[in-house]
């Protein structure tokens, strides 16, 4: 098992190499380069050679990539002239409100599709299986921002339960979390529909195989069935899909947090985008390929848990 958790970690490590050469060449790649992007198209060549001097970017590509990346893994991921502050304290502002939305709504995801898709499997082709496969399926080909325009429509316009909108969340002293329930669902909705559907069809396949056959010629009862013989079998694909969708997750938190005004990385981009801030769009596109590498790499380990063969890879 260490071998492999080794070997993970130095292919993740690997990746995040060519990731942070990639942020690189795209600071360097921006229109009229990093200073005019900073500065603005009008500025004075005396401004743009200053700047130059100033942020190193003289030196050869190979010394200015060392100090970038060397920056970068103190936090140190430039400044944003738009709103005048470093981009690693932006980050420490907005993150862990992101990581809220994220984590609650993944957790919440994985929690009801695991067990509903073991029901369905277990009841595969009876009304009740058909009813929530097509409840699924709708949840499925609806992407998220429509999701959350659906769910605005029927909880605060007609119902008026819960607010649209998280403009204030983290900023008073207490912390509202009615307005978590929305961008939460918004989110949940589109991965139990897409968890479970693995799920289903695991649990489909492991309670064909010969061994649950000779637990049920046993007598084993339904539930100590599903828990003992077809649940960790049926987890390995499941596990794997959540890491591999942890990337269209993020970026699915992107759009919502724009609909839902909720002030976290989502939102930032967004104003950085509509202010062509660079420093912290790349910023927050290193940290959210960061956490899609640990994202995965931690699922490869899951995997490796529930099935003992894959470490030997």
């Amino acid at each position: 098992m260490t071998g492999y958790v080794l070997r993970r970690f130095g292919q993740a490590v690997v990746v995040m190499i060519i990731v942070s050469i990639v942020v690189f060449g795209i600071l360097h790649a921006l229109p009229g380069g990093l200073v005019r992007a900073q500065l603005g198209p009008r500025a004075s060549a005396y401004s743009v050679h200053q700047l130059t001097i100033q942020e190193g970017l003289n030196k050869p590509l190979v010394v200015q990539y060392g100090i970038w990346a060397w920056h970068a893994l103190q936090g140190r991921l430039g400044f944003s002239y738009k709103l005048n502050q470093s981009v690693g304290a932006l980050l420490g502002q907005y993150l862990p409100r992101d990581l809220l939305l994220v984590g609650v709504s993944l957790l919440l995801a994985i929690a009801i599709a695991i067990p509903l898709g073991l029901w369905q499997g277990y009841r595969r082709n009876r009304p009740d299986d058909h009813a929530l496969s097509a409840v699924m399926l709708i949840f499925y080909s609806m992407p998220s921002f429509l999701l959350g325009v659906v769910l605005i429509v029927v909880f605060n316009i007609w119902t008026n339960v819960l607010p649209s909108t998280a403009t204030n969340f983290g900023n008073g002293p207490g912390v509202d979390f009615q307005v978590l329930v929305l961008p939460v669902l918004a989110l949940c909705l589109g991965n139990v529909s897409y968890f479970s559907r693995y799920m289903r069809s695991s649990t489909v396949d492991n309670l064909l195989s010969d061994h649950v056959r000779t637990a049920v010629a046993k007598g084993a009862s339904p539930g100590r069935l599903l828990r003992r013989h077809v649940l960790r079998n049926s987890l390995t694909s499941t596990v794997t899909m959540i890491g591999l969708t942890l990337p269209y997750v993020l970026s699915g938190s992107l759009i919502i947090e724009a609909l839902f005004n909720f002030p976290g990385m989502g939102l930032l981009f967004w104003n950085a985008a509509q202010d062509r801030d660079f420093p912290v769009l790349l910023g927050v596109v290193l940290v959210v390929t960061v956490a899609t590498v640990a994202g995965n790499l931690l699922a490869d380990l899951g995997y490796a848990a529930l099935d003992p063969r894959i470490r030997l890879r």
